[in-house]
């Protein structure tokens, strides 16, 4: 999954701001969660219209057919690639439509039985172009499931996504917006600086001193999660930069030595000054027109 340009640049720009950047990747998952829903309920329309007069499983005949993308034969049976990919070690075609009917197959039964035993009567009626088909409990339940597992696959890659591209974009606004020269900062590793074995290939930012390497880990996660000074002691980082942090969280990183940046404070990303003061790296005063600076910057990074 990507992200647009337009989404990474909103996002940043609210966490320059302080605000709460998390509406801009709500807003996309349940856009894309609608279009989704909507060309599925198509899709099983269609087939329903296709195969009314056919006994055998129509649901998986037309929605799980080997010539669908592996994606799709997946999430209609009530899976996701990744986690077929974690189960098997694998996630070539064929592994991924084998599990696929395996756990339909599974699903079913499971749904099956359990319609024999609850006294329960659920249809879902789905029209489109004046045509309307019906479907029973069991076609009706497989329906829903579907589009769960579809929700959280977006949920779960969306907000991975946000975190990935919007990591290092963000510590070279933040340098921008104090005027460091390009020299003292990257994205990628200097090999030509880091000894080898030196810099974790994870690691998502770099600042540099003459000799010195400064690792900065971002994290845009939410406030009192234990996961920061357990990534900063893997990575040896010397700089933290997170969306909220705890008091906890910042009496850790505090006891590691390691500067941190709170963007959702008081003090928000200016802090980043302190963290460039401390490391001697040349900056400037920041602009006081910020929204202006916000604009021109992000427009040069998504050039």
């Amino acid at each position: 999954m990507t992200l647009t340009d337009q989404v990474t640049k909103s996002i940043i720009k609210k966490l320059i701001n302080g605000d709460d950047y998390r509406i801009e990747i709500v807003t996309l998952i349940n856009a894309e969660f609608l279009q989704f829903s909507i060309d599925f309920f198509k899709q099983i329309a269609f087939a329903k219209l296709k195969n009314e007069d056919i006994s055998v499983d129509w649901y998986k005949k037309e929605m799980l057919n080997e010539d669908l993308p592996p994606d799709d034969i997946a999430i209609h049976s009530g899976l996701n690639k990744k986690t077929i990919t974690n189960m098997y070690n694998s996630g070539t075609r064929q592994v991924v439509i084998d599990a696929s009917y395996e756990h339909y197959d599974t699903l079913y039964s499971a749904i099956d039985e359990l319609t024999q035993i609850e006294d329960i009567d659920l249809n879902l009626t789905i029209k489109f172009n004046k045509v309307s088909v019906e479907l029973n409990i069991n076609e009706s339940l497989i329906v829903i499931n579907t589009l769960a597992v579809k929700r959280a696959a977006l949920r779960g890659g969306l907000w991975s996504t946000a975190g990935k591209q919007t990591e290092g974009p963000l510590m070279v606004t933040l340098c921008k917006l104090y005027g460091v020269p390009e020299d003292f900062y990257a994205i990628k590793p200097r090999a030509k600086r880091v000894r080898k074995g030196d810099v974790n290939r994870e690691v998502d930012f770099f600042l540099y001193k003459g000799k010195n390497t400064y690792k900065c880990e971002v994290k845009l996660m939410g406030k009192g999660n234990p996961e920061s000074a357990d990534v900063v002691i893997a990575r040896d980082s010397s700089v933290f930069v997170a969306d909220k942090l705890s008091d906890q969280n910042k009496s850790q990183l505090d006891e590691l030595n390691v500067q941190w940046v709170e963007l959702r404070s008081d003090e928000g990303f200016r802090r980043f000054k302190n963290v460039l003061e401390e490391f001697d790296i040349p900056h400037n005063v920041l602009n006081p027109n910020l929204e202006a600076e916000l604009v021109r910057i992000t427009n040069e990074i998504f050039k």
